[in-house]
């Protein structure tokens, strides 16, 4: 109550409510993933060298085209996984189920010689299923999330170097047999002029289409209100078992999805593909300002933070920083990120 009291007079002496006080303290922690861009983005102009003609190349629209490239992989899983973290979840399998998925994608087309279509149909199908099984072991069994996704991370791994035989498979393009479409190497261009990576544009289709859904759709309440109570939301009626193995499975598909689009960028489908991505993907989310606690969060922030941790990585690089520098930066970022989480007040 002393503290109540306290926080009232505060307010009155400035002139300011309590609840407008908490509102814009509310408001500055929901938009801390854009103040983080916002800061990193300036600094990385400050600090970024320059070219012989005193150009600055972080602002060359090559490095920034660079970037959204390298970040659609991450930033693909990330929207998937933000999903999962609503819940209160977790899912260590995605990194894995890139693996699989672009393992897939080059022996589907380059073996079994199927069209495009019907090679990533199947694949997505693969990372479908795949979310199922896992969202069913959590939502139905009730084995804890972080269990059944290690273990996932393990049997989508093993699966990937069964199907390729533990070697990489090489994606060469042509109408001949063992050679896949060359629809599929569209991937790895760009568009718009030769400027826009397509890659790119894949992660902006994937993050329209997830925020839109969860703006308008009922599932979104059901996501936020398991997250923010399970015990509640299970009273109210929500189909909770339901919401869980759907979250699930987004987060399969988004996961095969970056495969297939990092099949297509390399042209090589390796069952050693996606290690430690699904730490990189799990890092957006968290530097986005999305709970682990579940309940509280959004894609906006989710594609701020895979936007903001692609910018420091490239500044990085462009100053030449040691790769185990890199590392550290990166982590006390990530660290940064969650301590602002607990210091966020509670509605």
């Amino acid at each position: 109550m002393s503290e109540t009291r306290d926080e009232a007079d505060t307010a009155v002496a400035t002139g300011a409510s309590p609840s407008s006080r908490t509102g814009l303290v509310d408001s500055l922690f929901r938009f801390q993933s854009f103040f983080g861009l916002l800061a990193v983005f300036l600094a990385a102009i400050v600090f970024s060298p320059r070219n012989s003609d005193g150009q600055i190349l972080f602002l060359t629209s090559d490095n920034l085209f660079n970037i959204t490239r390298q970040v659609s992989e991450i930033g693909i899983i990330a929207i998937g996984l933000t999903f999962v973290i609503l819940i209160g979840g977790i899912d260590l399998s995605v990194g894995s189920v890139l693996g699989l998925a672009a393992v897939g994608s080059a022996v589907l087309m380059v073996e079994n010689n199927l069209g495009m279509i019907p090679a990533v149909l199947l694949v997505l199908l693969a990372g479908a299923v795949f979310g199922f099984l896992q969202g069913a072991a959590v939502a139905l069994l009730g084995v804890q999330a972080f269990i059944v996704t290690l273990a996932g991370l393990q049997i989508a791994r093993g699966l990937a170097r069964m199907w390729s035989g533990g070697e990489t498979v090489q994606i060469s393009y042509g109408d001949g047999p063992d050679q896949a479409p060359m629809a599929f190497s569209l991937l790895g261009e760009r568009t718009f002029g030769g400027v826009v990576p397509i890659p790119a544009i894949i992660f902006a289709i994937v993050a329209v289409a997830a925020i839109l859904f969860l703006r308008t759709s009922a599932y979104s309440r059901h996501l936020y209100a398991i997250g923010g109570n399970e015990k509640a939301a299970r009273l109210s009626g929500v189909p909770v078992n339901r919401v869980k193995i759907t979250a699930f499975v987004i987060a399969g598909l988004c996961a095969a999805l970056a495969g297939i689009v990092h099949a297509g960028q390399l042209n090589t489908g390796s069952p050693n593909d996606g290690i430690a991505y699904e730490l990189d993907g799990i890092a957006a989310v968290v530097v986005g300002g999305t709970s682990l606690a579940g309940g509280r969060g959004s894609v906006v922030g989710t594609i701020a933070g895979a936007l903001l941790l692609g910018i420091l990585n490239n500044i990085l690089q462009l100053n030449s920083v040691d790769t185990d520098i890199q590392l550290l930066i990166k982590g006390l970022v990530i660290v940064a990120a969650a301590a602002l989480q607990r210091l966020r007040p509670t509605q």
